[in-house]
């Protein structure tokens, strides 16, 4: 299995850090830049303003075809095979990669918008969320039909609780936070490439574990994925993944996670991302209860790290070592699921 698993990883390694030869450029010729918002840390408008954007597009085209290659592996190698019992499997991984890159194509539409109207502000929030709900109701509309009608929600060595209907609405939201979390981690250069890597690396053991080997191709692909363009993004970095990017690994966050029905592990290793949305959403709240106060310094909590004088590079360390913490917890409570 190791070696299936390398495979696919290196072949989304190079695609995505080749790409960067020829994608790199054509974003500087197009003058897709990324512009900083004023609002935002104002010291990132000296080294970033005008870095090239969208270079999500990069790793999607490596994680896509790694993704694809290593279940042609697994199927000659017989670790995967099509046959009736392996159909859910199946089903939940290529779904989870489409449902990746619609999530990518809504960071699209953010970011060429952005970049045509060289400003900070593409879609509106409002149509961001129709555009995700959509999604989200695609996804668990196509698990339904390929016959995937668990409501039950399992917790480690503790049992399961069927929440019926209100699964979708629950899940939803829980989707709806995921996504758009993973999108705030990436605010400074390579950390939600790494935070993303390490949760990769923590997917390939849980679906190793618990043999859905449909979804440990999508994690070797993008973990594979997260290391080419890590070559090109991380500190300093000559390009950013843009909401093309970030909305594309929030969406894989969330299949890896629901493909194995192991939602509450994908909380536990979602910890930095959580921990993201959560600052921005209680600074958010804080101020508009004390009519103009600040709880933090400056949200996502990345920017507070920076403003005490941490460098990107320690913050990037840093907060993956905490990934990779939470990731191990989730991993050591993987058995309490099999």
């Amino acid at each position: 299995m190791l070696p299936t698993i390398l495979i696919t990883a290196m072949i989304s390694l190079v695609i995505t850090g080749v790409l960067g030869f020829w994608v790199i450029p054509a974003l500087r010729k197009l003058k897709f830049g990324q512009t900083i918002l004023d609002i935002g840390p104002i010291w990132h408008k000296k080294d970033k303003q005008g870095t090239p954007t969208m270079g999500g597009i990069m790793f999607i085209v490596g994680v896509s075809v790694a993704f694809g290659a290593g279940l042609c592996v697994m199927l000659a190698k017989g670790i995967f095979t099509l046959e009736e019992s392996n159909a859910m499997n199946m089903v939940n991984a290529v779904s989870g990669l489409v449902m990746a890159l619609l999530f990518g194509l809504i960071g699209f539409m953010d970011d060429f918008i952005k970049v045509k109207k060289k400003q900070n502000e593409g879609l509106t929030a409002n149509q961001k969320i129709v555009l995700q709900v959509l999604v989200i109701a695609a996804y668990f509309t196509v698990r339904v039909i390929a016959g995937d009608t668990s409501t039950e929600i399992i917790f480690p060595f503790l049992g399961s609780l069927d929440l019926w209907y209100f699964y979708y609405i629950i899940m939803g939201l829980a989707i709806l936070y995921l996504v758009n979390a993973v999108n705030l981690t990436d605010g400074i250069d390579g950390l939600c490439t790494s935070v993303t890597f390490v949760y990769s690396i923590v997917f390939i053991i849980i679906t190793v574990m618990l043999k859905a080997y449909g979804l440990t191709a999508l994690a070797a692909a993008t973990a594979g994925g997260c290391l080419g363009f890590l070559i090109w993004n991380f500190y300093p970095a000559k390009v950013f993944m843009g909401d093309t990017g970030s909305m594309f690994f929030g969406g894989i966050v969330v299949a890896l996670g629901f493909g194995a029905n192991a939602e509450v592990l994908m909380v536990i290793a979602s910890a930095v991302y959580i921990w993201e949305a959560l600052t921005v959403l209680i600074q958010t709240t804080y101020f508009k209860l004390t009519h103009g106060k600040r709880l933090f310094k400056m949200t996502p909590i990345h920017h507070s790290f920076e403003i005490r004088g941490w460098k990107e590079v320690k913050i990037v360390i840093v907060f993956s070592l905490i990934a990779a913490a939470a990731g191990t917890a989730a991993v050591l409570l993987t058995k309490g699921i099999i």
